[in-house]
């Protein structure tokens, strides 16, 4: 066939259905984790719908769906009046209002559209904050642009001029204890050496001053929560492709400080050196993950639960999304699309168990989890950007 090699038209057979698969928004191929051999498993269900009834909850715990209609569902935030903002890795981000409070969303709104893979989101005094590929911007007096419907919104740039590769150039941006706003830039690779600006952690002041590195040798976080009690910054870090099925470790990071090196391009869940990249680089030079989370599982959001509605002893614990292997070998089979609980203590991880599984039937997944947001009433939103809907996480004794 023009020349190519057999294994050549499998991988590339491979690659074709993932993206039929996955990248309707750019989900899978950037974000599933590669593992060895020609051929891959694991994705999305081209018909994909909400099937809650097919998870396994902790008793008491119920999941319910919250909305749908969210095409791509990814970061979400909330604003003062309980609108919940979503974004996407498409054009546009959505407003989901419930106006009755009954739990149960009645407007999915498409509120600005136009925008270049605005996945990360977050919420201050009014204004909605939003990570596009290349720069953040903020959309002003949002909650009145939500009453009015959306689509009449301008957005005013925070930050420009940030690298515009697509691979792990998608933002994840929250604000921090100290009040500025943090977000990532990817390595733009599976695996290199490009240095600053790339596969670091940043932070910049909402006003756009300020910006700054806050870690280094993070390949690629699309997820970040503060300890309630100490402050510190914990990540997820999606690990390299292409050293096998079952290596790495995608890793829970503990960053206590500024200026730290989490390894990456030299080494890997804390142990593997790089067989590129890590000769004259030790693993001990760099900081090791608090938690390894499972190879190529795609780990995402995280949120230390500081609710009243879930019993007392899930206080301070980390609930973290394993968006899913799309690309491990038939043999080995897809891992991950669940959420997984983390208990803390003393900066260290004591137990680490499934939370939520159920999401992938057989081997594909009806639903792929990406982000998680707490709610005033202590509920927990979880969004799905394979099944395009939002579900309501809460607990009844």
């Amino acid at each position: 066939m023009y020349g190519l090699d057999f294994g050549t038209v499998v991988r590339c057979a491979a690659l074709v259905a993932a993206l039929s698969v996955g990248l309707s928004d750019g989900t899978a191929l950037a974000q599933g984790q590669a593992g060895g051999g020609a051929a891959r498993t694991g994705g999305g269900m081209p018909d994909a719908r909400p099937q809650l009834g097919t998870l396994k909850l902790p008793q008491g715990f119920k999941m319910e769906v919250f909305a749908t209609g969210v095409q791509g569902a990814r970061s979400m935030a909330l604003g003062s009046d309980g609108t919940l903002f979503v974004g996407t890795r498409g054009n546009k981000i959505y407003a989901v209002v419930d106006a009755d409070k009954d739990n149960t969303a009645e407007k999915v709104i498409e509120l600005a559209t136009g925008l270049r893979t605005p996945n990360g989101l977050a919420f201050s005094n009014g204004t909605l904050f939003v990570g596009e590929l290349n720069r953040i911007v903020r959309f002003d007096n949002v909650l009145e642009a939500v009453k009015a419907g959306g689509g009449s919104l301008t957005p005013k740039v925070v930050l420009d001029g940030l690298p515009s590769d697509f691979m792990h150039g998608w933002k994840y941006i929250a604000f921090g204890p100290d009040g500025y706003l943090y977000y990532q830039i990817g390595a733009p690779c599976n695996i290199c050496d490009r240095g600053d600006p790339y596969a670091a952690i940043w932070r910049v002041k909402p006003d756009g001053t300020g910006n700054e590195v806050f870690a280094r040798g993070v390949r690629n976080s699309v997820g970040m929560a503060w300890h309630p009690e100490t402050k510190e910054l914990w990540f997820t870090e999606n690990g390299r492709d292409m050293l096998g099925d079952e290596q790495p470790n995608d890793e829970l990071n503990r960053a206590p400080k500024a200026g730290l090196h989490f390894g990456y391009p030299y080494c890997h869940e804390g142990t593997i050196a790089d067989p590129e990249f890590g000769a004259n680089h030790p693993c001990t030079s760099y900081e090791p993950p608090v938690q390894k989370l499972g190879p190529h599982v795609a780990a995402l959001g995280l949120k230390f639960y500081t609710g009243s509605m879930f019993p007392a002893e899930y206080r301070n614990k980390l609930f973290i999304v394993n968006h899913g292997s799309w690309n491990r070998t038939p043999q080995a089979g897809p891992i991950g699309y669940r959420i997984m609980l983390a208990t803390v203590e003393g900066g260290k991880v004591t137990k680490y168990e499934p939370f939520a599984e159920g999401f992938l039937q057989g081997r594909l997944a009806w639903g792929r989890p990406v982000d998680l947001l707490q709610m005033p009433d202590g509920s927990m939103l979880v969004s799905d950007d394979t099944a395009g809907a939002i579900y309501r996480l809460t607990y009844a004794r």
